[in-house]
């Protein structure tokens, strides 16, 4: 399948499949229910704004099949910005042939043509497949942990588990 993966930016028009991914990433990984309305207008602020970053779509027989989100960090230490991984997803039935490869690879390119000092994402502990995929490109485990003060999620979203 992976020669037959194409790549493209997301639009408006992925905003379905964007959301759809992100709720399913959420609950495979977290077992989390997100709020189908929290994540729409995550994912438009994203389109609305573009400096926050950019989607790619990966695209197989014309069918949407995984997607990814690329945010920015500046780095005074290096000047210049680390892209940021994030919102990774391939469903299910297009897993283990490549489709994160070929959205990565892209990436790496992009990254290379924009000068950017690095790519960083973060992946839930448990989830050695994905670590056995990111090592096996290359990436190293960074000597950072992560720690977070996340107020906002703190509340429960009452349209979690009504959507």
């Amino acid at each position: 399948m992976s020669s037959n993966v194409s790549l493209r930016d997301a639009g408006p028009r992925d905003v379905l499949f964007l959301v759809d991914s992100n709720r399913a990433m959420a609950l495979e990984t977290e077992g989390r229910r997100l709020s189908r309305d929290t994540l729409d207008r995550g994912v438009r602020a994203v389109f609305d704004q573009p400096g926050r970053g950019f989607y790619l779509i990966a695209e197989h027989d014309a069918r949407a099949v995984g997607c990814l989100l690329i945010t920015r960090e500046w780095s005074d230490w290096r000047n210049g910005d680390w892209w940021w991984l994030q919102s990774v997803y391939v469903v299910p039935a297009a897993r283990r042939v490549g489709v994160f490869r070929a959205m990565y690879r892209e990436v790496e390119r992009r990254a290379a043509v924009a000068d950017v000092v690095g790519l960083r994402l973060y992946v839930d502990a448990d989830n050695t497949k994905a670590k056995e995929v990111y090592l096996s490109l290359g990436m190293e485990h960074a000597r950072y942990e992560l720690f977070e003060h996340a107020a906002r999620l703190a509340l429960p979203d009452p349209a979690s588990d009504a959507t």
